[in-house]
């Protein structure tokens, strides 16, 4: 899927967008979405995987927004599909701005577990948005096997993509509380908590859920020893006689 175009407005745009000032670059993007052109779309979605700027790639997101979704969609599928972790994380977080249901098809059981942290929290965002009716629980899932993982921007955005799923996602999330390891349980105790209140600041709930776990694992351990100094004691019918 690439483009024949060479001498034409593709072309001009193409280097337009390599040029090394980032503020020029932006105003090409700008440009592109301002006055959108077909042949615009293959250069857009190509300059993505390599663009260093964070707000240059947010206005070439941007420009391919402005163009018809008939044309982004099934590119930006394609490119979810690329070797560079870039080219996956931007062409999924395109598709989520553009919020076409079509983008569905771009997600897949190895983006949700992309073991590059932006692509995966990409993929988490879209597909929550995306999902099908009927298919939420299943995604739920999926997602709740990522709990635990990651540092807490990692976490903070799975938290909030299982919390866009609404209700269906709380047997999951009840389940996991009950998980073997801590960081998981921390993690679906303070998904829920976001889930129950979107406008809460998950790093507070992350901190609460921690010291509930804490204190949890206190009082197991307390009873624990309560249960053992119980049976240390011998009963009525074993004590010597004198």
């Amino acid at each position: 899927m690439t483009s024949t175009d060479t001498t034409g407005p593709a072309d001009r745009l193409r280097a337009a967008l390599e040029h090394e000032s980032s503020s020029e670059r932006l105003q090409s993007a700008l440009a592109a979405g301002t006055r959108p052109d077909p042949r615009y779309v293959e250069v857009l979605v190509r300059r993505c995987e390599f663009e260093p700027d964070f707000f240059v790639r947010e206005m070439l997101t941007w420009a391919l927004m402005r163009h018809p979704s008939t044309q982004t969609v099934p590119r930006l599928v394609y490119e979810v599909g690329a070797d560079h972790p870039q080219a996956r994380s931007q062409a999924l977080h395109t598709l989520s701005k553009i919020g076409d249901p079509r983008g569905w098809a771009a997600i897949s059981r190895e983006l949700l577990r992309d073991p590059d942290d932006d692509v995966a929290r990409s993929a988490w965002r879209t597909a929550a948005g995306l999902v099908p009716a009927g298919e939420e629980a299943g995604l739920a899932e999926e997602l709740g096997g990522q709990l635990g993982r990651g540092s807490v921007e990692t976490q903070r955005s799975l938290g909030r993509a299982i919390a866009m799923l609404g209700d269906v996602a709380l047997p999951m999330l009840h389940a996991r509380a009950a998980h073997a390891e801590a960081r998981v349980r921390i993690h679906a105790a303070a998904s829920e908590a976001l889930l129950r209140d979107p406008d809460a600041n998950f790093d507070g709930l992350l901190a609460d859920a921690r010291r509930a776990d804490a204190d949890a694992a206190q009082r197991a351990g307390a009873d624990a020893q309560r249960a053992d100094a119980a049976a240390a004691v011998p009963a009525d019918d074993e004590t010597p006689s004198g």
